[in-house]
């Protein structure tokens, strides 16, 4: 298995991705967001690729802290294709993301997990990383 860099010939995996992470949607609707992301200087997004088929991802962009001096790197998007789950897959992009963070300075890693019964083993797969369960989330659609 190889990660790098995604880049927009990566759309339909990304696509596909997606829709193995609950949010279906369209390559065209995948490709004008993936535009946006890679544009921004405080993005990265990794893909992983077995035998020349993307079969994960994960998305990260850098914050700044309010309360304390230093970055962090947020967990955007982390994703396994469901054929390709529990074959080191996921532990390899949380790597790539932790030696990010490190490489830029950053104190910590961030990230939120729906709170959703399907997303239960994804929490412990987490937790098993060393994340901590440590706040509560809140949405407002506008």
């Amino acid at each position: 298995m190889d990660i790098r860099s995604a880049t927009i010939q990566d759309v339909d995996g990304m696509t596909i991705l997606m829709e193995h992470l609950g949010y279906p949607t369209t390559v065209e609707k995948m490709k004008s967001r993936f535009e946006l992301i890679d544009s921004r200087e405080d993005y990265k997004t990794k893909i992983a690729f077995l035998n020349g088929k993307v079969v994960g991802m994960i998305g990260l962009m850098k914050g700044f802290y309010y309360e304390m001096d230093g970055c962090y790197i947020r967990i955007v998007a982390m994703v396994v294709h469901t054929d390709y789950r529990n074959n080191g897959i996921g532990r390899r992009l949380i790597e790539e993301a932790e030696n990010y963070a490190r490489e830029i300075g950053a104190s910590g890693l961030v990230l939120n997990s729906g709170n959703r019964p399907e997303r239960l083993k994804a929490h412990q797969f987490y937790k098993t990383l060393g994340y901590l369960e440590k706040s509560i989330g809140f949405v407002k659609k506008l």
